[in-house]
């Protein structure tokens, strides 16, 4: 689990053939919500020796192959609905009404590790929507959070990526705006900004997790203080993308490796220090691994 800290230089340091000093963030690594579902997957692994896993536990390759080692198996929607009598895992990012209808018609036992801060956003919208407001979503299309809050509004919410997307000249003059929750809390309020700037009545509700945007100041932090920065982290982490450019920014020697095959020893110089730090999908023994392949260099 993650661990904040003042101060998050760890005592794992240590030399290389090419004299690096490497640590590792000790505030990187799986947050509440991840570490809550990957644990649920574990108890009911362990007890019955399978699972099925309603898409990619976490958004990290290397932690998903480990787990399906012990038996979790990834399905997809066309597969949940050919399902019968069985458990099937629903993840940290939530899923829509729909899915609870399907389970409930096949007999099928949700093991719901939905994280609470996504879940409370999912209610929050849902009254919204039932109270006619004109919901916009800033949000990933197509990521597996956004399906499961749009889900909330029958379809109806506007989801963007970026402001650009929108014509704000024939918006509606009064709209609710709400975020996933892994945005950019900087974004989402210069993006009400924006909107106010054109005339529009913004009721914006700030649903980005605190455990993820408080990431951004503790890895600037993290980042300024080695000449080299490794940010490891699953290709399709939303939430990796934007802390590695947050590193990227603050250390313009930043790179990004999804394990450690991906290190290229040209990066460094001797008697460099480097940091390695991750997103909140990242495991701890990911990050061990590539310290280890450092230090070997």
């Amino acid at each position: 689990m993650v661990v904040s800290a003042s101060n998050n230089l760890t005592a794992q340091d240590s030399g290389s053939k090419l004299g690096l000093r490497v640590s590792i963030d000790s505030g990187s690594g799986f947050c509440f919500g991840v570490v809550y579902a990957i644990e649920m997957a574990e108890d009911i692994l362990n007890e019955f020796g399978h699972l099925y896993c309603l898409g990619d536990i976490v958004h990290n390759d290397e932690e998903v192959r480990r787990l399906e080692a012990k038996g979790l198996e990834i399905i997809d929607h066309d597969k949940l609905v050919s399902l019968r009598d069985t458990r099937v895992l629903i993840r940290a990012h939530g899923e829509p009404p729909a899915t609870y209808q399907i389970a409930l018609e096949n007999n099928l036992e949700l093991i719901d590790a939905s994280c609470p801060v996504v879940l409370k956003l999912q209610n929050r919208i849902r009254n919204s929507y039932d109270k006619g407001d004109k919901i916009y979503l800033y949000g990933k299309h197509g990521h597996a959070e956004v399906i499961g809050l749009l889900g909330q509004t029958h379809q109806e919410a506007i989801v963007f990526q970026d402001i650009a997307e929108l014509d704000l000249e024939t918006m509606p003059k009064s709209i609710t705006l709400y975020s996933q929750t892994t945005k950019s809390t900087d974004k989402f309020y210069e993006i009400v900004q924006t909107f106010e700037d054109h005339g529009i009545e913004v009721r914006s509700n700030d649903t980005i997790c605190r455990q993820v945007s408080n990431r951004d100041a503790e890895l600037r932090n993290f980042a300024k203080h080695f000449d080299k920065i490794v940010f490891v982290s699953g290709s399709k982490s939303s939430n990796g993308k934007v802390l590695f450019n947050v590193c990227k920014d603050t250390n313009p020697s930043t790179f990004f490796v999804s394990n450690p095959a991906g290190i290229d020893p040209s990066w460094f110089s001797p008697s460099d220090s480097v940091g390695i730090c991750g997103a909140t999908s990242t495991p701890l023994w990911l990050m061990e691994q590539v310290q280890v392949a450092l230090q070997a260099l």
